[in-house]
C-alpha cells in the first residue's frame, strides 16, 4: 500500500510540472538521497521517475524548490522552540497570503508551498524559519522519516509568491547606521568654527626648542590666520640633534661632511 502511495503522489507530481527525485532508503529511517546528484537530478522525465521507484519502490519523495517547482516556506519546530511565533506575525502582516498547500512535517512543523520564482534559499535561525526556493528541496508526502508521516493538510489552486526579502525585513529588520564622531585630533574635540584659530608649534619650533609663533589677532572670523614664519635659531640657542644624525652635522656654523671642499693639490 505504502508504494502504490508513493506511485500515485510522484505521478501527481509529475503531472503538475514539479521535479521529482527519489529520497530515502526502502526502510525509510533518514533522509538521504539515492541519486548521484540528490535533488539536482529532479525531473519530470516519466521515463526516468518510472525507472527510479521501479528500482527504489518504498522510497520517499523529494521536490527540487525554485521554479519550475514551488517554494517552500519551512516552519521548523526543535527543542529549543519553533517558527509558529513568526508565522503569526507574518500571516498578520499579509505576508502568506495565497498558500498552494499546506503540509505538516514529521517534526509537528509545517511547509507553506508557493509558486516557484528564482529567489535563493534563506534562513532565520532566531525565528526558526527556512526558505527552500532555487538550489533547494524537501521531502513531500506521502514519505514518512522516522516513523513519521509527511501529511498534506491543504491544497487548493492559487499562483501567491512569497517575498523573502519582506520576510526578512519583518523579522530580521536592518540595525540603523550609528552616527560618526565629528572630526578632530585625535579624542580632542573639533575647533569650534569661526574661532579664533588655534596656535600650534610647527615642525621647526618643535625641533629647535624655540616657541610657537602667536597667531595674528586680526584673523577674519571662520578663516584661519597664517603664522608668522619660525625664527631661525642664533647662535649658542640650545640645538637638538635629530636622531640618526650624528652630533654636529647641519649645525650652524659648521659645513656638512658632504659639502666638504676637496684640496687640490698646488
Amino acid at each position: 500500500m505504502g508504494a502504490a502511495r508513493r506511485g500515485a503522489a510522484v505521478r501527481g507530481y509529475r503531472l503538475a510540472g514539479v521535479p521529482c527525485t527519489p529520497d530515502g532508503t526502502p526502510a525509510p529511517d533518514h533522509k538521504a538521497p539515492l541519486t548521484r546528484r540528490g535533488f539536482k537530478d529532479a525531473t519530470t522525465d516519466p521515463a526516468q521517475i518510472r525507472a527510479w521507484w521501479a528500482r527504489w519502490p518504498d522510497a520517499n519523495v523529494a521536490i527540487a524548490t525554485g521554479a519550475p517547482g514551488p517554494d517552500v516556506l519551512d516552519v521548523d519546530r526543535h527543542e529549543d522552540g519553533d517558527g509558529f511565533a513568526a508565522f503569526g506575525r507574518l500571516k498578520r502582516a499579509g505576508l502568506l497570503a495565497g498558500a498552494r498547500a499546506l503540509v505538516g512535517t514529521r517534526s509537528g512543523g509545517l511547509h507553506a508551498y508557493y509558486a516557484g520564482t528564482g529567489q535563493q534559499c534563506g534562513r532565520l535561525p532566531a525565528h526558526h524559519l527556512d526558505f527552500k526556493a532555487a538550489g533547494g528541496y524537501v521531502i513531500a508526502p506521502p514519505s514518512v522519516v522516522l516513523g513519521r508521516p509527511y501529511v498534506l493538510l491543504g491544497h487548493r489552486p492559487a499562483t501567491a509568491r512569497l517575498d523573502w526579502q519582506a520576510v526578512r525585513r519583518l523579522l530580521d529588520p536592518p540595525r540603523p547606521a550609528q552616527a560618526r564622531p565629528p572630526r578632530g585630533d585625535g579624542d580632542a574635540p573639533a575647533w569650534p568654527r569661526g574661532s579664533p584659530p588655534c596656535p600650534r608649534a610647527t615642525a621647526m619650533t618643535a625641533c629647535s626648542g624655540l616657541p610657537a609663533a602667536p597667531s595674528s589677532p586680526a584673523a577674519t572670523p571662520g578663516r584661519l590666520s597664517r603664522r608668522a614664519p619660525c625664527p631661525k635659531p642664533r647662535h649658542g640657542a640650545p640645538w637638538r640633534a635629530r636622531p640618526g644624525r650624528r652630533r654636529g652635522d647641519g649645525r650652524p656654523g659648521q659645513p656638512r661632511r658632504g659639502n666638504r671642499r676637496r684640496r687640490t693639490a698646488r
